[in-house]
């Protein structure tokens, strides 16, 4: 089977990484396509996953929607030219060309319809299936639900298993206090009008959590230039071991929080998306992995961050926490080459028989 995923967030590409390399070991031709996405390029590279350069991606909604035109063209001739079967993965690009090609599609969507209009309006349409965690708010006839997260494609420990050595490499060693700080650049379709942590905010948080221990900043775009002195200096595939053994994580990232929460390390989110985003809220109200704060709740962040603090058997109760969910939730990467490989036929599996999914734990 010739199978295209194409790349449209750093995060996407640990998303499917695992599937990827199922995907070939199973002897499917798998073809990866990027936008100028500097961060998910020095993924790709890193995990040996070779791409298609599509060209440069735009920050603001007019140019991304005229730069969606030329990403069209550009992997319409590679479907027909590489007689693409599948397109696999959270692209508009993949849906959309679905509909004028003989290429189906099956897209990976784990956010709410009201959270990301544009994304409903101009991916769901187009594509065969949605495949999306049972906990998100979905209206479309064409999703398939199942009881995983999008982070456990990749943090599952049938997946991940944490790596120790680095700690040394940024000077830390085992049972240091240390913090990860991650600041978003909401420059995506769904971020207009979204608010995280401010600079005041930012610097208070630096300043209180310092003092406990040692902090890291990593954020998606230039860091501020007053904080470069925390500027994590990992290479990025690394990121998840480090975030493994934190202490904590806090930042007004999504993705990132919940890679922390399935990860067993409290994770504290301080944006506008708080209690709005159902996958997040599950983590944080059903397994206590997590807890939201708006930007205008910043004392009752700091308070929370304080009392999990005070705790000294932090990181036990919180790998116990994180048993729990897993002992809920599927292998997500077994299950995706399962629905690949099966195609259409998976589909109707999953239609008449949804627990047929337990089969991938």
């Amino acid at each position: 089977m010739n199978i295209l995923i194409d790349i449209a967030h750093p995060a996407h590409v640990h998303l499917i990484k695992n599937t990827y390399f199922e995907l070939i070991k199973n002897n499917h031709k798998v073809v990866v396509t990027v936008k100028d996405i500097p961060s998910a390029i020095v993924l790709l590279e890193k995990f040996n996953i070779p791409f298609i350069y599509l060209g440069k991606k735009k920050d603001s909604l007019l140019l991304k929607v005229l730069f969606q035109f030329i990403y069209n063209l550009k992997i319409i001739w590679i479907v027909i030219a590489r007689k693409i079967d599948i397109g696999f993965g959270s692209s508009i690009t993949i849906a959309q060309i679905s509909k004028i090609t003989r290429m189906h599609s099956i897209i990976l969507d784990d956010d709410d319809d009201d959270v990301e209009p544009l994304f409903v309006k101009y991916a769901h349409p187009y594509a065969d299936v949605v495949l999306s965690p049972e906990c998100t708010r979905r209206a479309t006839p064409k999703r398939i639900a199942y009881n995983g997260l999008h982070e456990l494609a990749y943090l599952h420990p049938n997946r991940f298993t944490p790596n120790p050595n680095v700690l040394s490499e940024i000077g830390l060693k085992a049972g240091d206090v240390y913090f990860i700080l991650r600041f978003n650049a909401f420059k995506a379709h769904h971020d207009v009008g979204v608010q995280g942590l401010s600079l005041e905010n930012k610097r208070y948080l630096i300043s209180y959590l310092e003092k406990k221990g040692k902090v890291f900043i990593t954020t998606e775009r230039n860091i501020d230039p007053e904080f470069q002195k925390y500027q994590l200096l990992l290479s990025p595939e690394k990121i998840h071991s480090l975030l493994y053994y934190a202490t904590m994580l806090v930042g007004d990232s999504q993705t990132m929080t919940s890679e922390a929460a399935v990860l067993g390390t409290p994770a504290i989110r301080c944006n506008t998306f708080a209690g709005k985003i159902t996958y997040l809220e599950e983590e944080e109200h059903q397994y206590g992995l997590t807890y939201a704060f708006s930007p205008l709740q910043a004392d009752e962040m700091l308070a929370k961050i304080d009392e999990i603090l005070s705790d000294k058997n932090i990181k036990n109760q919180w790998q116990k926490k994180r048993q729990i969910m897993l002992n809920d939730k599927i292998d997500v990467t077994a299950f995706f080459v399962w629905f690949v490989e099966n195609y259409p036929e998976s589909k109707k599996i999953m239609q008449q028989t949804p627990d047929y999914q337990y089969n991938f734990r």
